[in-house]
């Protein structure tokens, strides 16, 4: 009986949630639905055109490590350009991450609540989203359905399917952002014993992730090689992550102190940044915070938290444009250096040579040939953002080059030239939404994309 009293029972106020995330608020869905529809004709008309005549996708099974950072997958989507702004959350296990998105999205005691217990109680990947009515959804659905962002995880096999779940509920804050539940790190359990590569599916969700909440508890500081190998392959988003010390009302300040302290003692030689990233220090589940604790603090901390978050889920569509036109760059740049190989392989064929020879030469030394030196000339491309060029012996082994038109082909009277759409998209349509989008203007569709109102199609890259 004493320990049942020892449990907490009063629930915290949760109004400020509401209010630092503008739950309260009407949100002008109009005008978001307006650019979202604006982006998606830009993406089909400007840039997917010229993705698949060149075959980008084919380029990027083997170009995985060539731009690190985030990805859209092999191409871009519907799925991936509609998806709202993922929220995924990491750590050991049992440091309360279920318990803290139960928390903010105020599912406790609910029948959908996430399990939550001192013991490893997650072992499913948990993706909450929202949905009309709520339901569960299984792996093999979700990863089924075209409409959503995650049918690539199917490359991961039925074992991790079957680790997969989807629960949609109609939740204000749902339709702005996803949660993602993980399993916890248990630093004695090896990968295989999972039965499904682990890392590489936490991997594909921290490419995909806006933001990254990594739980600690303050009695489960110590870092070992799980740990070090998940803080790996958050190396370059540091930008998103934020580190949690959760339970922090479990402590006396003195103690919470040295806590702190130890916290960055251990994590200092896995975030080798300038700028460490932020730290929160809160209690983040329904009861009310233990007794002569630092209560203003903790609430501060909290609120400081739900800004964050507040700021990601405000900038989603500029987010969602910035990245459409990087994806676009990087198709363009692509389609650049096919149309050089195809050109250098045209002049340098004769009626007695031999198109093998011919292009193994080409492609085992491109600098020979000016390959890509002649984009850096010709373009505004920065030799940073060129392709590695060993992916190119790769990509013109599965596709041969005779398989391909030159840009100068690639044009129509109707539909004008793939190389001025995308250019147009870059230059000017991309940043035109996003200018919109900060000035608060209704993104309108232009009734002259595709043919120029009339214009006859130009072509720098025909021959006079």
């Amino acid at each position: 009986e004493e320990e049942e009293e020892e449990i907490p029972s009063v629930l915290r106020d949760r109004s400020h949630i509401d209010e630092t995330l503008r739950l309260a608020t009407e949100e002008k869905a109009g005008d978001y639905a307006a650019a979202l529809e604006r982006l998606r004709k830009i993406y089909h008309t400007s840039i997917k055109p010229m993705e698949q005549a060149y075959k980008y996708n084919e380029l990027r099974q083997h170009e995985i490590s060539a731009y690190p950072g985030r990805t859209l997958g092999d191409s871009a989507t519907d799925g991936e350009i509609t998806s709202k702004p993922m929220v995924l959350f990491l750590g050991p296990w049992s440091v309360g991450k279920s318990s803290m998105i139960n928390y903010l999205l105020g599912m406790h005691d609910s029948p959908y609540q996430l399990y939550t217990g001192a013991e490893p109680t997650t072992s499913e990947f948990t993706v909450i989203m929202h949905g009309e009515k709520i339901r569960s959804v299984e792996g093999i659905v979700m990863a089924a359905d075209s409409s959503r962002s995650f049918s690539p995880l199917e490359k991961f096999g039925q074992n991790f399917l079957e680790k997969l779940i989807g629960i949609e509920m109609p939740h204000k804050l749902l339709e702005r952002v996803t949660f993602v539940d993980t399993p916890g790190i248990i630093e004695n359990r090896k990968q295989q014993e999972r039965g499904y590569p682990f890392n590489d599916v936490c991997q594909w969700f921290i490419d995909r992730a806006d933001l990254i909440f990594v739980v600690f508890d303050p009695t489960k500081l110590d870092v070992g090689l799980e740990l070090e190998m998940l803080f790996r392959q958050l190396k370059g988003r540091e930008s998103q992550i934020r580190i949690i010390l959760n339970k922090a009302d479990n402590l006396a300040t003195q103690d919470l102190m040295r806590v702190y302290g130890a916290l960055f003692w251990s994590l200092a030689p896995l975030i080798n940044v300038t700028e460490p990233p932020r730290v929160y220090v809160s209690s983040f589940w329904p009861y009310d915070y233990a007794p002569d604790t630092s209560r203003e603090l903790f609430k501060r901390e909290e609120i400081s938290l739900l800004e964050d978050l507040n700021q990601v889920i405000e900038n989603r569509m500029e987010n969602k444009i910035a990245f459409i036109r990087q994806h676009g760059i990087r198709v363009r740049i692509h389609g650049l250096l096919v149309d050089r190989y195809v050109q250098t392989f045209k002049d340098k064929m004769s009626f007695f040579s031999d198109p093998e020879l011919v292009f193994k030469e080409i492609v085992d030394d491109p600098d020979k040939f000016y390959i890509f030196k002649s984009i850096l000339a010709k373009t505004n491309v920065s030799k940073f953002d060129l392709p590695n060029r060993d992916a190119y012996r790769d990509f013109f082994g599965i596709n041969p080059v005779t398989n391909f038109k030159p840009l100068a082909a690639q044009c129509s009277y109707m539909g004008g030239c793939l190389l001025d759409k995308i250019e147009k998209a870059i230059t000017n349509e991309l940043p035109a939404l996003l200018s919109s989008i900060n000035s608060g203007k209704q993104p309108g569709l232009s009734s002259c994309e595709a043919t120029g109102c009339g214009e006859r199609p130009k072509n720098r890259y025909r021959k006079n």
